[in-house]
């Protein structure tokens, strides 16, 4: 169901609704596809990010207050589209007590009632490690949890400078430790200088914290302003690298130069359910 109009009425349907998608913040790649076939990853808490990280192409500066109508809202854009699986991310949002995380608990709320079969993907900001704040993101039950790390550790303070590579993995880690425990899932970017081994070793921290579900992209620099791109990796090393990490043990990775965090996240889901030997939606 790729046609022109799909793409038409996604775009027209965010527009009425006044909501933001991280595939037009971000610059996604994937947007004629995935818009086409009727998804969209839908961008809580405004569109204006208290960081400024150098990857990212979301604008950062002073975030508006927040709308109390969003969730409601973004359910119904969910039920519009139909959607068997709804991602929902957000900026960072340093400037509130709980980052923000009571929209994230309250659109999952609100979607689940509209669409009960439906599975709900959260990619979250850090929230500042503040575990109330993860804490009450999971307990509004959604079935994958996803931070991404974005890069090897010895490069974080360069690309992600008010992030924590410590941080996003204890993120992770308090997500498989939740019971019942969603997916994790995490993302790296390749071309910004890491070498493979430090990608192996990524791959190893995430899997001691529990991730399941892996998302490699080739990181493409937004403006000239942000980080330069150090090298293009192939396609090859992507078809490699996934490879290397199921054999590692992740139960489903995600890897080409043109994935980001969302692509084909229903299909990751399935995977990782299909390891445990449990049915979406049991």
């Amino acid at each position: 169901m790729r046609t022109d109009g799909d793409f038409s009425a996604v775009h027209d349907l965010v527009g009425d609704l006044s909501l933001h998608t991280v595939c037009q913040s971000a610059r996604c790649p994937n947007i004629h596809e995935c818009w086409g076939q009727g998804t969209a990853t839908l961008m809580l808490l405004g569109d204006i990010c208290t960081r400024d990280c150098a990857f990212c192409a979301i604008k950062a500066g002073r975030p508006v207050e927040l709308d109390a109508g969003e969730p409601s809202r973004v359910a119904e854009a969910a039920a519009k589209m139909n959607l068997s699986h709804v991602v929902l991310t957000s900026v960072a949002r340093d400037d509130l007590d709980d980052g923000g995380s009571s929209i994230f608990a309250a659109t999952i709320r609100s979607i689940q009632e509209i669409l009960p079969d439906a599975t709900i993907e959260v990619l979250t900001p850090d929230f500042g490690g503040d575990e109330d704040s993860i804490r009450k993101v999971l307990e509004a039950g959604p079935d994958v949890y996803n931070h991404n790390v974005e890069t090897v550790r010895r490069l974080q303070s360069v690309i992600r400078p008010q992030a924590a590579y410590g941080r996003s993995l204890g993120v992770l880690r308090a997500a498989s430790r939740w019971d019942p425990a969603p997916a994790v899932k995490s993302g790296v970017m390749l071309g910004l200088g890491e070498s493979e081994p430090e990608l192996i070793a990524t791959f190893r921290d995430l899997l001691k914290v529990g991730c399941e579900l892996l998302t490699l992209g080739q990181y493409l620099q937004p403006t000239r302003n942000h980080a330069a791109v150090r090298r293009y990796a192939p396609p090859e090393e992507f078809d490699r690298l996934r490879d290397v990490a199921l054999e590692m043990g992740f139960a489903g990775v995600a890897s080409g130069p043109m994935v980001r965090s969302s692509y084909k996240a229903e299909e990751l889901l399935a995977q990782a359910m299909q390891r445990r030997g449990t049915r979406i939606h049991a």
